[in-house]
């Protein structure tokens, strides 16, 4: 998942950022509204955590903007102003949650997961196909009750999947997901991890189907026992 952090203060910005990071986002940050409309014209993003007091528009006018202009990703404002008359109109303007400043990072996460489960139209933080279940509050992933061993990359990969499946997931949402700004990944690496994965699912009958032009599919394996009939 890639969350966009619209912050001014550097080091708020960056401590929000290592929190994200280490619980396994993509992310991204920008000091104004002016640079996150930008960004967001040639980017995409799953989720944008947005201060109020920026330097020209405030967060309150971006969350107005990015509704106006169709933008449809969870944003939570995440502010010092604890005034009810700014929580109900972050909230008339667009804004999925608020949450004020000084914050604990257990609940910021809790918060985000709640939103971004809303927007993929997931009820649990279990996320499962078939045999495969992913928990992403207790970061856990089980394989027909057994523990499975990702890598960071390998569980972006793979919770793209899920939210999707049994649709198909599209490549280059995938490879935004694990990358941002600061890195740089080919569209070919995708292929590395979906390889690992499958090395993983397969012997529980679950298939990773290529779509070609569009990217991949969780499927049950033909000859596995929840495979539907033909």
């Amino acid at each position: 998942m890639r969350l966009l952090v619209v912050e001014d203060d550097v080091m708020v910005a960056s401590g929000i950022k290592l929190g994200l990071m280490q619980a396994g986002y993509t992310v991204d940050c920008l000091p104004s509204a002016e640079q996150a409309e930008q960004a967001l014209r040639t980017d995409s993003f799953d989720a944008a955590i947005v201060d109020i007091g920026l330097p020209g528009a405030d967060g309150l006018e971006l969350t107005r903007r990015l509704r106006a202009d169709g933008h449809t990703m969870p944003v939570l404002i995440l502010t010092a102003r604890d005034a009810l008359r700014d929580r109900v109109q972050g909230l008339d303007l667009g804004a999925d949650d608020y949450m004020v400043k000084p914050f604990e990072l257990p609940e910021l996460l809790a918060r985000l997961r709640a939103l971004l489960r809303r927007s993929q139209a997931a009820t649990s933080a279990v996320l499962a196909f078939g045999p495969v279940a992913m928990d992403t509050a207790l970061r856990r992933v089980t394989l027909a009750g057994q523990p499975v061993d990702l890598g960071p990359r390998e569980w972006s990969v793979l919770e793209y999947l899920l939210l999707q499946a049994p649709k198909p997931a599209a490549k280059d949402r995938m490879l935004q997901a694990l990358t941002g700004w600061d890195k740089e990944m080919t569209p070919n690496a995708i292929e590395v991890y979906v390889s690992r994965l499958r090395s993983k699912l397969e012997p529980a009958g679950v298939a990773l189907r290529a779509i070609r032009g569009f990217g991949y599919r969780l499927e049950m394996a033909p000859d596995s026992d929840l495979a539907p009939p033909a």
